[in-house]
């Protein structure tokens, strides 16, 4: 990585930051002038609209009529520090991603409110870097050093909205009068701005109603999804192309390699994938991913492309390591996945939320009583909640701009609501057999089982996004030999 000069300028005099113990002790002030000129017009001045424009604007429009006469902001973040000066990818808030489109650092949704009604919303973003101070050069974050920003012009051609200088928010959020509303966590100086203006109650209201406005997805958001499933499944064929390799390595070869197909058909993973072998896949969010990958064992692989958009999968499939199943790990395979299609079965409009998840453990908890793990009957089981040791997590949850989306939805609106077409959700039931649990017979020990699938709620049913991956045991061990040729 290169290491950036430090500006002669003292440091209170000077807008930029730069990197301590620089290799140059300042800039001569005939650099400084040449650095200023000699640059070619690069504006961009036929900028197409991005795809969900549309959807967006209709998204504030909404948010508009809940919080009428209310201002309020929605901050995008700020970049966070990995290890002195280096930092984390930055990932914008998903709930500025899901107004603006936008994802861009330091930048801030603001809506005032109009006398006659309604919103004026403006997207404060930071601007093209100053050829004149020399913070395109000098400074951390300069342009020469992580890449062009857009111009405010170009933003309100990509985003659809007028565009102002983010280093002028702080300012006109203090002056602020009236009511307002914050996302908060994700800016801590738009907070500051607000620190009289605004109440926790208030604020989580506005975070509470943007997570259920995501329960129901539009066109483009299932488009998006369906983009990031289908990336996801050609992910899982790569993996059991190179599985012999990951046999000479360890599940790291198994992790890189579906993180190739995210970063290059994406954005990145949606979430830490879980390459999980042998005993691991016991271990139910495995991403060490550090242990060695045998023939003989399972390979419980959970992973999920995250598209350009920042919508995300989530699939598993568990496969033998070596193409064919043992007759226990089958035997198991084939409860999970028993339980996997009663449970995609319940899945319907008008269905309570909860039914799926009921429906699956049922299954389960039929099969632990069969195999003698559990004495019955069933009903008992399921009202002590016996078969959780062995399937401690619950069947599936919302998905979208999060992995595990809408979380702050109110419990009557999510757990125990009622599905709706649009909803996308996982089903992923599972059984684990931990290496040390010595209430069931040995060679179960070290065992772990999952099958998730993205089922999106339709008019009439559901349809299986990730149905591209086989399900049946069967069906897995063709697959696999295809594959491996």
């Amino acid at each position: 990585m290169a290491e950036q000069q430090s500006p002669e300028t003292p440091e209170d005099e000077q807008p930029n930051e730069g990197r301590k113990n620089g290799l140059e002790p300042g800039v001569s002030d005939e650099l400084a002038e040449n650095m200023k000129s000699g640059w070619a017009d690069t504006e961009r001045r036929d900028l197409a609209p991005i795809e969900q424009a549309g959807q967006t604007a209709r998204r504030r429009a909404a948010l508009s009529e809940r919080f009428p006469g209310e201002r309020l902001v929605v901050p995008a973040g700020r970049l966070k520090t990995r290890s002195n000066d280096t930092e984390y990818p930055f990932r914008a808030s998903v709930e500025y991603v899901y107004l603006t489109g936008n994802q861009t650092e330091d930048s801030v949704l603001v809506m005032e409110p109009r006398p006659e009604g309604g919103h004026d919303a403006t997207l404060y973003l930071l601007p093209r870097s100053n050829r004149e101070n020399g913070e395109f050069w000098l400074d951390g974050q300069g342009e020469l050093w992580v890449g062009r920003r857009n111009s405010l012009a170009e933003g309100e051609q990509l985003y659809g909205l007028p565009c102002a200088d983010v280093r002028e928010v702080a300012g006109k959020l203090r002056e602020a009068t009236g009511p307002v509303r914050v996302v908060r966590g994700h800016d801590a100086e738009v907070e500051k701005a607000l620190t009289d203006k605004v109440t926790a109650e208030r604020d989580e209201e506005l975070r509470v109603h943007l997570s259920e406005a995501r329960l129901v997805k539009d066109d483009f958001e299932v488009g998006e999804l369906q983009k990031a499933v289908d990336s996801t499944v050609r992910g899982f064929e790569d993996v059991v192309r190179v599985l012999d390799r990951a046999e000479a390595t360890s599940e790291r070869y198994i992790e890189g390699t579906f993180f190739l197909r995210a970063r290059v058909e994406g954005n990145d993973i949606g979430y830490g994938s879980i390459c999980a072998a042998g005993p691991h896949a016991t271990t139910l969010h495995w991403v060490r991913n550090d242990g060695p990958v045998r023939s003989g064992d399972l390979l419980l692989l959970d992973a999920g492309v995250e598209t350009h958009t920042l919508y995300t999968a989530d699939v598993t499939r568990t496969m033998p390591v070596n193409g064919t199943f043992t007759g226990l790990q089958r035997t198991i395979y084939d409860a999970v996945y028993e339980a996997q299609e009663a449970g995609i079965a319940a899945v319907r409009p008008g269905a309570k939320y909860l039914d799926f998840h009921h429906a699956a453990q049922r299954v389960l908890a039929e099969k632990l009583v069969e195999w003698g793990l559990l004495e019955g009957p069933v009903e008992r089981v399921l009202e002590l909640g016996l078969q959780r040791r062995w399937t401690l997590h619950g069947t599936g949850h919302m998905l979208g701009l999060d992995v595990h989306d809408c979380a702050a939805a109110r419990r009557e609106f999510y757990a125990e609501g009622t599905l709706e077409p649009g909803m996308c959700l996982t089903v992923e039931p599972g059984l684990y057999f931990q290496p040390d649990d010595l209430t069931v017979p040995e060679e179960y020990r070290g065992i772990g089982v999952r099958i998730e699938d993205d089922i999106l709620v339709t008019e009439d049913g559901n349809r299986n996004m990730s149905a591209g991956l086989p399900r049946t045991s069967a069906d897995v061990e063709a697959w696999m030999a295809r594959l491996r040729g």
